[in-house]
């Protein structure tokens, strides 16, 4: 019978699985409680550890029984995002826990009456009350996010290499500190004609708010790592792409491929792909991409401009083995000078000062006459102070 507090329990578990699928692994989180105190939580890390029985499951159950320094957890129940399997289905009938309560029903290893009902198997010596769908549709749809993302990166990585383009060998990024192992891919973009994009989705995907991370010449998305990690832990969504000629991306050959333009349609088909709303847009060191809200007012929330970072050694060469890797750099470079020459576009200049309805830009160093009337932030803050600084100001 569900208890009262089963959904909050399972929220619980819930934000353990989205750190799983953060960390690349299946999203699956759990927690044991006993008591109406969490005393073991897990997530999925199979393939972090390379151990096949680190289930969420039984992670959490380790660690409940090193609280309790007793293998044996009565009186305890066990809340999982995701019908458990034999393996964790076993542990915890062996572990004599007095219920078990999932979310999501899982129709291929599910043994608590998907594909079998090990918990109802009357030969053996203990039995286990199950609950399930407890915020079933919640946890499957983060299940769903995950493997559909999946699939296009895996459809992406299979894409050939167009024939006026570079790929960055896998291994120049190895060993850079906090870079994602496994990067989110999308080649099938309109705008992309079958280049290669990459990009860091990290936060809940129904988040009410998600940061754009937008990089200028002389970067990429590993610039944005320890901002991405205080935004997401924020509980908010975080999208950081590699522009097409930067990081993991696909790099034309040719400098003249790209222009301001064909970049701002590209982020805001990627955008819409992953159905981004109140969307704060990060430029730094990227003045362009302020046409961005102009161009899609309804999708966007604010802006907040930052001083362009400067990045060098490893962080900086890992992207670009040679100069024939190095066209996007130049070219952007090029395009922000002219567009910085040229006059203030006016329709933009109009859209931001007199336009626009929502926050005005809160801006980190000198402001262009562009954006009018803006909120700095005064004195340069830490990143953590920033963003807490910046999701205050943009809260939805």
């Amino acid at each position: 019978m569900q208890s009262d507090n089963d959904a909050a329990w399972m929220r619980a578990a819930l934000a353990l699985a989205h750190e799983a699928a953060q960390a690349g692994e299946v999203p699956v989180g759990a927690v044991v409680v006993k008591d109406g105190a969490i005393i073991g939580r897990g997530r999925n890390a199979p393939v972090a550890g390379h151990d096949p029985t680190a289930h969420a499951e039984v992670v959490a159950l380790r660690e409940a029984a090193r609280h309790l320094g007793n293998y044996r957890l009565d009186g305890c129940t066990l809340y999982v995002t995701l019908e458990p399997c034999a393996m964790c289905s076993g542990a915890m009938l062996h572990a004599r826990l007095a219920r078990v309560v999932f979310g999501a029903q899982d129709p291929k290893t599910g043994v608590a009456g998907s594909v079998l009902d090990l918990f109802a198997e009357p030969r053996l010596n203990h039995h286990t009350c199950i609950e399930g769908g407890v915020l079933a549709d919640e946890c499957a749809a983060l299940l769903q996010h995950f493997f559909s993302q999946r699939r296009r990166a895996q459809r992406a990585q299979a894409q050939p290499l167009r024939d006026d383009a570079l790929r960055t060998p896998a291994e120049r990024f190895a060993g850079l500190q906090g870079l994602d192992a496994t990067p989110r891919m999308v080649n099938d973009l309109p705008a992309l004609a079958g280049l290669r994009l990459s990009y860091r989705d990290e936060g809940p995907p129904d988040a009410p708010r998600t940061w754009l991370l937008v990089h200028g010449p002389q970067g990429w998305s590993h610039q944005f790592q320890a901002l991405a990690s205080a935004l997401r832990d924020a509980g908010d969504r975080v999208l950081a792409p590699d522009l097409i000629g930067f990081g993991r991306s696909d790099k034309p050959k040719k400098e003249s491929a790209h222009s301001l333009a064909w970049h701002g349609q590209v982020l805001l088909e990627l955008l819409e792909r992953l159905a981004a709303r109140q969307v704060v847009l990060v430029a730094q060191g990227a003045p362009w991409a302020w046409a961005l809200p102009l161009q899609s007012p309804a999708r966007f929330a604010g802006l907040l401009v930052l001083p362009a970072p400067v990045l060098r050694g490893a962080a900086w060469e890992a992207p670009f083995p040679d100069a024939g890797h190095r066209a996007g750099p130049r070219a952007l470079a090029r395009l922000q000078a002219q567009a910085e020459e040229a006059p203030p576009d006016e329709a933009l200049r109009r859209f931001w000062q007199t336009g626009w309805s929502g926050p005005r830009p809160l801006v980190q160093g000198p402001a262009a006459a562009v954006l009018g009337r803006v909120e700095p932030l005064g004195d340069t803050p830490t990143l953590q102070v920033l963003a807490r600084r910046a999701v205050e100001y943009f809260r939805p």
